[in-house]
């Protein structure tokens, strides 16, 4: 008889429609790799899911895809990974590896891409399978908790490496001071930008920790003139780049004449709608590159492990609540009362 655990399940579309239910452990085979589950972080996209306002996932399907564990089982295929290890896993689970982007290991456009937590069940349970392909090995000095920030991490690199090439001499605006917009702040220092962060007054405790995380500028833009901020920074030519984590159209429009002409505009934070009215006439006049930036791929991630295991990002600033699996009702209820940072769920208490 197959062994059972515990699972966060999507049950159907639509508000709520989660519960907590029994299901077997998988098995590891070819090259899939079986992961005792130490921590899941809840993402915005789980939030979404939950409301159900987000289309993606497959229904039923466990959530979690921002994890730490260890390696249990391994399939008959798996080259390198061994029992024991301690890992953290990219979220790609299958891909079609005939197109194009997969040719290039860019994963996150393949059109056949399935997903941990999305399309194949994830980490909001004890065990949580995985390609070995997808997996990290953690540094000895990378707790599990840190460890299980490295997706959405990974996802602020894509933004700020690959997407934009973000430089030393940098000056920037980064919009909305959630978990994204923090992480991006954080990488922006270590880099060397100077970062101008803007938010929200409902937002005051999370602009305050974006100022002790380094930020050289914090903005309520409810309270204060942005534009004037921005004039004076950069002696009225405009900030080089824009980081937005908002996904908030009157953010993004206010900030566009705000850049420098030829800046790089990168949209990482999603929108509620699909169609929205974006000011275009600001990014043709002064020439803006807009660009789309999403999720993670391989290249991402040994750099984000690389800033967790270094110090780079203050882990225990942005972990700010734990609860047991069996709590993970409550904790979804801390995320959206929006008071948190990052919340986590703790799937094997005491056993690591």
């Amino acid at each position: 008889m197959s062994k059972m655990m515990k699972g966060v399940s999507k049950q159907a579309p639509g508000y709520d429609q989660m519960e907590f239910i029994d299901l077997a452990v998988p098995e590891a085979t070819g090259d899939k790799v079986l992961i005792k589950v130490a921590y899941t972080g809840i993402c915005g996209s789980d939030i979404h899911t939950f409301k159900g306002e987000y289309k993606n996932p497959t229904t039923p399907v466990v959530l979690g895809h921002e994890f730490s564990g260890q390696v249990v089982a391994v399939g008959d295929q798996v080259k390198k990974v061994k029992l024991g290890d301690r890992v953290t896993s990219e979220t790609t689970f299958t891909v079609c590896n005939e197109c194009d982007y997969c040719k290039e290991k860019q994963y996150n456009l393949c059109p056949h891409r399935k997903g941990i937590g999305t399309q194949q069940n994830g980490s909001m349970a004890n065990y949580v399978l995985a390609r070995e392909e997808s997996i990290h090995l953690l540094p000895d000095g990378l707790s599990y908790e840190g460890a299980a920030m490295s997706e959405p991490l990974a996802c602020c690199v894509h933004a700020m490496y690959q997407k934009s090439r973000l430089e030393l001499q940098d000056k920037i605006i980064i919009m909305g001071p959630g978990p994204i917009g923090l992480f991006l702040l954080q990488i922006a220092k270590d880099i060397g930008a100077f970062v101008i962060m803007t938010g929200i007054t409902k937002d005051a405790h999370r602009l305050e920790l974006a100022k002790k995380l380094g930020a050289d500028v914090v903005v309520d833009t409810m309270k204060e003139d942005l534009a004037k901020v921005v004039e004076e920074v950069t002696d009225g030519y405009g900030v080089d780049k824009v980081y937005d984590a908002s996904g908030a159209l009157p953010a993004v429009n206010a900030s566009l004449p705000l850049m420098r002409k030829q800046g790089i505009f990168v949209q990482v934070g999603l929108f509620r709608d699909k169609m929205n009215e974006l000011d275009l006439e600001t990014i043709i006049q002064r020439e803006i590159a807009y660009v789309g930036s999403r999720s993670q791929n391989p290249y991402d991630w040994p750099i984000a492990i690389h800033l967790l295991a270094k110090g780079a990002i203050h882990i225990d600033e942005m972990i700010t609540k734990k609860y047991p699996l069996e709590e993970w009702r409550t904790a979804f209820d801390k995320v959206m009362e929006g008071n948190e940072i990052k919340v986590m769920i703790e799937s094997n208490p005491g056993e690591f």
